[in-house]
């Protein structure tokens, strides 16, 4: 009998484990959200941890702490909690909701030209030369900035404003000489050994410097787009606040970053993310919606992107009546790359890209399905889908794909041709899209469907089909112009059908702003040289161009 009793408690341990990890699955971050706060002098910290106290078990109390705090323009904070413990925090007094801390998206020179080119009104309060000294400070929330770009200079720009009451953080790679009469503010919200307001990802540079960015002579992408680049108001102040990682964006973050910026004493700001469109809750779940509501009774505007998930309707995202919604639009200019075939036929497709090859040799021309790896289906080969395509068969050619699988974007495509040694890459795009796809030095180029249809009947009326691709021009003057993206999001809104969403539709194709000086794994730029400025395309690309506007 000893010997079974002692045999007990190994039995129990499995049980026991599997019950502990089970329980420590449930726990994950929520937002409360307790309303408008009375004074916004801070000093809430006490009693939200308090509120926790009376929640939390005390042999777990070391979950008693805050994640994020709000207490400026509004209360609130965000905690681990299980969701028997967040039911139960909803019902407290005084709790307007409580839910989970969600994970948002960010949604990616001669668009300002463009815009004054097309309304009088607007060249009149944005001359195109202006750059004196301005107070407007714009809150930019997003993946943080690079503050050594020539956009940020702070030539000719004057004090500070005295309203300005912000600071500049410290972190890796990043002190407070990096900011100054132009970069007037940086935060983070990364709290590790590594954390800094720094951007390594490019996005929040790109849209910075597309709504305050100073004028930079002779910028361009690799000679293309070569120009003037500037922001909407080059003379406007810049805080930045880094609420997104590689990641993504926490929602709780940015409720932090809001209630940071309004508190700092910002004028207006931008957020180019949001949520899913398919994932939207109410606004009292919505943390931009939330944050923006406290914002806009400041006298402070947020301007917010559509999202990207068009043409679908009701795919419009941040409709909270109180923010200003933004889709996106094409300017006059586009970026084509010429295909010849070997029938000496030519077709223009939309690209930017570097080519190497010439009108003066062709390649053999496939289809993705004709030089399929084994066993592979033919509509993974036909999408060129990863491990579709045999390495043997693709080496050296040309290869035709097509976009009948929206899960595998234009990237993906060309590193699996790229990875099979394949010459270059023809997207044969069904959908419509025609958007400028950056694949570096490797030639590419998508094309229509009626375009499309002309190659295949080529590659089938000839037994031995050949092409080339030629590398990227630009097309000024590009008409007609504008016209809605197909990627932006439509309306109306999910929660808001009668009132009209997106309020206004700004450039947001192949926009040419600062970026992260660096170079990308997978990518080879001209040279393996890094750009200083890149073009990116998406609603995160318009909705700078609204934020200035609207404040001037």
């Amino acid at each position: 009998m000893a010997s079974m009793l002692q045999f007990f408690p190994i039995l129990y341990l499995p049980f026991i484990f599997i019950y502990c990890t089970a329980f420590k699955s449930n726990l994950k971050p929520y937002i409360v959200y307790l309303g408008s706060s009375s004074n916004g002098n801070g000093g809430e910290d006490l009693s939200h941890l308090q509120l926790l106290s009376s929640l939390i078990p005390s042999e777990e109390s070391d979950r008693i702490s805050l994640l994020q705090s709000y207490s400026h323009a509004f209360k609130g904070f965000s905690a681990i909690l299980t969701e028997n413990e967040a039911s139960r925090l909803s019902g407290y007094d005084k709790v307007v909701s409580v839910f989970p801390d969600p994970v948002l998206k960010l949604h990616t020179t001669r668009s300002w030209e463009f815009l004054e080119a097309v309304d009088d009104k607007f060249r009149s309060i944005h001359p195109s030369n202006e750059h004196k000294s301005s107070d407007i400070i714009i809150g930019v929330i997003d993946t943080g900035i690079w503050p050594e770009s020539p956009s940020f200079s702070d030539e000719g720009i004057g004090k500070i404003p005295s309203k300005w009451k912000g600071v500049c953080m410290e972190g890796s790679n990043f002190k407070k000489s990096n900011c100054n009469r132009k970069l007037i503010g940086a935060r983070f919200y990364n709290k590790n050994r590594k954390g800094s307001p720094r951007d390594n990802i490019g996005h929040g540079t790109h849209v910075a410097s597309t709504a305050a960015g100073a004028p930079v002579d002779n910028a361009s992408y690799y000679g293309l787009a070569l120009g003037i680049a500037r922001g909407g108001l080059p003379s406007a102040r810049i805080a930045s606040y880094q609420a997104c990682l590689t990641d993504g964006c926490s929602g709780s973050v940015i409720l932090k970053a809001i209630d940071d910026a309004i508190k700092d004493g910002v004028d207006i700001i931008s957020i180019s993310l949001g949520i899913s469109s398919i994932m939207q809750s109410d606004f009292l779940n919505d943390p931009i919606a939330i944050g923006a509501f406290h914002a806009e009774q400041r006298g402070i505007m947020v301007v917010c992107s559509a999202g990207n998930g068009g043409p679908d309707p009701y795919s419009v995202v941040n409709t909270a009546p109180w923010i200003f919604t933004v889709s996106a639009s094409t300017i006059d200019r586009n970026f084509q790359t010429t295909v010849v075939l070997g029938n000496n036929q030519s077709y223009e497709g939309t690209a930017i890209n570097f080519s190497p090859l010439t009108h003066g040799k062709a390649y053999p021309l496939a289809l993705g399905e004709k030089v399929a790896a084994s066993f592979t289906p033919a509509f993974d080969a036909r999408n060129c889908i990863p491990g579709s395509i045999d390495p043997k068969k693709a080496a050296g050619k040309i290869i035709v794909c097509v976009n009948e699988d929206p899960n595998v974007s234009n990237r993906i495509k060309k590193l699996v041709v790229e990875d099979a040694k394949a010459k270059g890459l023809i997207i044969i795009d069904t959908e419509g899209q025609l958007l400028p796809f950056d694949s570096g030095t490797y030639p590419s180029a998508v094309i229509g469907e009626s375009t499309g249809s002309r190659i295949l009947s080529y590659i089938n009326s000839t037994k031995k089909p050949t092409a080339t691709i030629l590398p990227t021009k630009v097309v000024p003057r590009f008409k007609p112009a504008p016209v809605v993206a197909p990627f932006s999001s439509r309306g109306p809104g999910g929660l808001t059908e009668n009132i009209l969403k997106p309020d206004i539709m700004a450039p947001g194709v192949a926009i040419l702003a600062a970026i992260v000086p660096k170079i990308i794994p997978g990518y080879s730029p001209p040279g393996n040289k890094t750009s200083l400025f890149s073009i990116r395309s998406g609603t995160s690309m318009a909705c700078p161009h609204v934020t200035v506007c609207i404040k001037t």
